[in-house]
């Protein structure tokens, strides 16, 4: 931006109203690029949206702008950047993995690009499918990922290939399969290689696809028990002092990371494995869940150094949390689903519940908060909205054609971008 600035003083532009008008798109460009949806979870990668005119009502015949058949199968959560949206499918066999690009205002299908051929994939389970990970966009390129199958980058504009990996490789466990998304960290997107054989997180150079740096978890994982040592979260970039972190859940162990050079800066031990929900901050804690089986949410002061599981352990919530639904943090509160469809809010300094409340269905999708609403989408298509307060305040109830429901929607502007088991819809006032 001071670029630009200066640029514009050098010419001598004599009309400042010219100087204005400049100044004004570039503003406006800068701004945009804020609120596209380039992650899973949104651009703070926290369910938060400054989005103030989401919807409270809508049905397969109310407020659905287009609807558009998605072939195949995958849970990927789509990606939103300029006026394309971006997601991944793959055939229920995974044998073919596919990239979809729509056109955000009309629903029609870009590109629709077959990326790589799997000669032996291993079984999963029907909960999963071979497209579950979310990509990641910029201006120029999309990166997505299908964990041990392949990564590839894409040109945006074209739809071309930039740059493929085949080498990230791990041992899911048959019935698994992938689930770890990437995340971009300036010029790195970076990812959980976490299976039964191998563990470690890892930088690719977003331009070349090039290892920028790549860190072996710590712990000794050959002592544990080989189901243990996998899990399919992925890294939440939190504060550190003037700096930042990247906090990464993993298989018995939780770690955090100088974003830069990958060194490893703290961790704490825990007992679980298959950890799939991403951490959020705030307070000067990160708020994470260390299990599937028997989930339990931890809180963990960011100022860490070495082991800290003695020390730096604020909090632990044990009954009820979640085993899939990421956690979401408005204010003090801290509001969380489990698969059973429980919804909890805890004060965020201390654990206190603050109420419980059983909803309608079970739960996959991570929760949406924007301004005084929080969305919750169970794996039926219906969404419960209540407000962000020290009770249970339902203000609406919404409910698609019932089929699977299992990803996490993505907001462009004042609409939802919806996935299901076979379409994509747009939803937003007509």
């Amino acid at each position: 931006m001071k670029k630009e600035i200066k640029f514009l003083k050098k010419t001598h532009i004599k009309d400042k109203s010219i100087v204005c008008f400049a100044f004004f798109f570039l503003v406006i460009g800068l701004a945009s690029a804020e609120h596209n949806w380039w992650q899973f979870r949104g651009p703070s990668g926290d369910g938060h949206t400054t989005s103030t005119n989401l919807l409270l009502k809508w049905s397969e015949a109310e407020n659905v702008t287009w609807k558009t058949p998605i072939h195949d199968r995958g849970w990927s959560s789509p990606v939103i950047w300029g006026r394309q949206i971006w997601l991944t499918t793959a055939t229920a066999d995974g044998r073919k993995l596919f990239a979809v690009c729509l056109d955000k205002v009309t629903g029609k299908i870009v590109y629709d690009l077959h990326l790589f051929d799997v000669a032996k994939p291993i079984r999963i389970t029907k909960d999963n499918t071979y497209a579950t990970p979310t990509p990641v966009i910029d201006e120029r390129r999309v990166i997505l990922h299908f964990g041990t199958y392949g990564t590839a980058c894409l040109d945006t504009e074209t739809g071309d290939v930039l740059w493929k990996r085949r080498d990230l490789n791990c041992d899911h466990e048959a019935g698994a399969g992938p689930a770890s998304s990437p995340t971009l960290v300036g010029d790195k997107a970076v990812v959980h290689v976490d299976g039964r054989d191998v563990q470690y997180i890892i930088a690719l150079d977003k331009t070349t696809g090039k290892t920028a740096w790549k860190t072996l978890r710590s712990l000794e994982y050959s002592k544990f028990p080989v189901h243990h040592r996998k899990a399919y979260c992925m890294p939440a970039l939190v504060p550190r002092g003037q700096g930042q972190q990247l906090v990464s859940p993993a298989g018995r162990g939780l770690y955090a990371y100088d974003p830069k050079t990958g060194k490893e800066l703290w961790y704490v031990r825990h007992r679980g494995w298959s950890v799939a929900p991403r951490p959020v901050s705030g307070h000067g804690l990160v708020f994470a869940t260390v299990d599937r089986d028997r989930p339990e949410l931890w809180a963990i002061r960011l100022n860490g150094k070495g082991d800290v599981t003695d020390t730096h352990i604020e909090w632990k919530s044990f009954r009820s949390m979640p085993q899939r639904c990421s956690p979401l943090l408005v204010g003090d509160l801290l509001f969380v689903v489990n698969r059973g469809g429980i919804a909890s809010c805890l004060e965020a300094k201390t654990g206190e519940v603050v109420w419980k409340e059983r909803l309608k269905g079970v739960y996959s999708a991570s929760p949406i908060y924007a301004e005084g609403r929080i969305y919750l989408f169970n794996e039926e298509g219906l969404t419960t909205v209540i407000r962000p307060t020290r009770k249970l305040q339902v203000m609406a109830s919404n409910a698609l054609a019932r089929q699977p429901f299992m990803a996490t929607p993505a907001v462009d502007g004042d609409a939802f971008i919806m996935r299901t088991g076979g379409h994509l819809y747009r939803i937003e006032a007509q």
